[in-house]
């Protein structure tokens, strides 16, 4: 069997495994790259309907906040790479970017084989080994983790560092093989599930009716059954498909979702956000007076999206034929009410393949969030999306990849000079 050596053998070709490459590289030590697919970054090239949404052009304090959940694990790694020193970094790679609304920062170009290419030739130019082909074991002598099984060949490394991804865009290689390697470490996997991801909801019907439509200012909220608080709540943009929801709205508060098993959660959409109830209820009164004999179908298309008003009007129980001269305040605020609240229930996520990212990972509490090293096997890694630990979208999961590659491949160097 082939025998390789290197300072660091990393599982993993995606956003992290090439970063950290990049990061050991200018550090000085030599690093091995093996990636299943043979074409490296895949998954970074789909990312942002394929612009990539590199980070976000905010302080790690809003970095911290977007990420719902074990977010305390990021503190010391987004401290010491924020999205600025991102930033400058992909430029300094001659990447220009710009920041669009929601502080979201793409490449000029809004090509994300920009980014991907731009870590793939650093590596090479910086010296090191890309490597096509699939890890299957992890070689571990003494509670040490030395190297890697690839095909048949042996890779050594002063560390074995993960970052194989979780399991959402399976054909990018995000197929859960990190786990596997994780398991075999003696390292605990939380349950995995789909996170930003679109929603399947009850009314699907209904969104079938409204297929294509998007809302660019409304306000989405997330409650769950048994709570008076929403989990989540914001202004932005949502899309109807033919089966439920999705848009960054939802995606965002698919995050929140946990066992539908066990709960039942509802999605509140307010179509007019910028007026009140009463504010609303004098918009339709002069919507009205306009054409006092209009029937109550034909009255709304100054106020609704056409594809919506026949929902909407279902949903207020007034009849459509009703004309708008006889429509009671009562039936007013009905319809008030509905635009201000349409409701859908929560019936399922769509499949993990389809989800942006994954809920799930690599228990945290196994793992030195200043390195990213195994507190069960030294000289073992893990960074990036095979982590228990994800956030919304606007950059802030690529952002995790960075911080915690770059956090890895500082202790890394610490570690190797040491042993020398």
């Amino acid at each position: 069997m082939m025998r390789h050596k290197a300072d660091a053998v990393i599982v993993g070709g995606g956003a992290a495994g090439l970063f950290c490459g990049v990061q050991l590289a200018l550090l000085g030590k030599s690093a091995v790259i093996i990636e299943k697919n043979q074409r490296f970054g895949r998954k970074l090239r789909i990312t942002g309907k394929g612009r990539c949404n590199v980070t976000n052009n905010c302080d790690t304090e809003t970095v911290m906040k977007n990420i719902p959940r074990n977010n305390r694990f990021m503190y010391s790694s987004l401290s010491r790479f924020t999205p600025e020193d991102t930033m400058a970094f992909f430029e300094g790679l001659g990447v220009p970017l710009k920041t669009e609304r929601g502080n979201r920062v793409f490449p000029i170009s809004d090509n994300a084989n920009d980014i991907a290419d731009a870590l793939v030739q650093a590596c090479i130019d910086y010296g090191c080994e890309l490597v096509s082909g699939e890890v299957t074991e992890i070689i571990i002598e003494d509670g040490c983790a030395v190297g890697v099984k690839c095909g048949n060949k042996e890779y050594f490394g002063g560390s074995v560092i993960i970052a194989a991804g979780g399991r959402s865009y399976p054909k990018t290689g995000s197929d859960g093989a990190g786990y596997r390697l994780a398991k075999s470490a003696g390292h605990h996997v939380t349950p995995i599930t789909p996170s930003l991801c679109p929603i399947v909801t009850e009314e699907s019907a209904e969104c079938a009716d409204m297929m294509g439509l998007s809302l660019k200012n409304c306000t989405l909220a997330l409650r769950e059954d048994d709570r008076a608080k929403p989990l989540y709540e914001e202004l932005g943009e949502l899309l109807f498909t033919h089966f439920g929801l999705s848009g960054p709205l939802v995606l965002s508060a698919s995050a929140h979702i946990r066992d539908i098993e066990k709960h039942r959660y509802h999605i509140d959409i307010d179509l007019k956000p910028a007026l009140s109830a009463e504010q609303l209820d004098a918009r339709i009164l002069r919507d009205f007076s306009a054409f006092p004999n209009r029937e109550f179908a034909n009255s709304l298309g100054k106020l609704l999206p056409s594809k919506m008003i026949p929902v909407i009007i279902g949903r207020s129980g007034i009849p459509l034929d009703k004309r708008v001269n006889q429509i009671t305040k009562e039936e007013r605020r009905s319809l008030a009410d509905t635009i201000k609240k349409l409701t859908f229930t929560v019936k399922r996520m769509r499949p993990i393949d389809e989800a942006i990212i994954t809920r799930g990972g690599v228990e945290l509490s196994e793992i030195d969030p200043k390195t990213m090293q195994s507190k069960i096997c030294k000289n073992l890694y893990f960074i990036g999306e095979v982590l228990d630990i994800d956030a919304y979208t606007g950059g802030f999961n690529l952002q995790i990849a960075w911080s915690t590659a770059y956090a890895c491949a500082q202790a890394v160097e610490y570690s190797a000079d040491n042993d020398q």
